[in-house]
């Protein structure tokens, strides 16, 4: 990447792998469900490593998962499932490169 692509990030990006599922519909237009990992990630998108291709411009929805410690109240329940569109994808080996856009940046 170079400096100029930096400027223009308006997220700085964090180096981050995340186990999380990928829910959505496939290129032949049947429902999925897919475990894959988060190779960086910002308040606006991820790059992600999938299992499976998807289809660009396509929406999916990614959900971290998070184990339940407590159900005391004191200890805040998993993250809210993120709607994405898919931006682009690239063939790496048994796996799949995905640069996803949340519609709604998270905090």
């Amino acid at each position: 990447m170079t400096p100029l692509d930096d400027e223009r990030r308006r997220y700085q990006r964090i180096l981050l792998q995340i186990p999380l599922f990928i829910r959505g519909k496939d290129s032949h237009g049947e429902q999925f469900m897919e475990l894959a990992k988060t190779l960086d990630i910002s308040a606006l998108g991820a790059f992600v490593a999938s299992p499976r291709p998807l289809p660009i411009n396509g929406f999916i929805t990614l959900t971290i998962p998070a184990p339940s410690i407590t159900s005391s109240g004191l200890v805040p329940a998993g993250m809210a499932p993120i709607q994405a569109k898919v931006r682009r994808q690239q063939e790496a080996g048994d796996v799949y490169l995905i640069g996803v856009e949340f519609l709604k940046p998270i905090s």
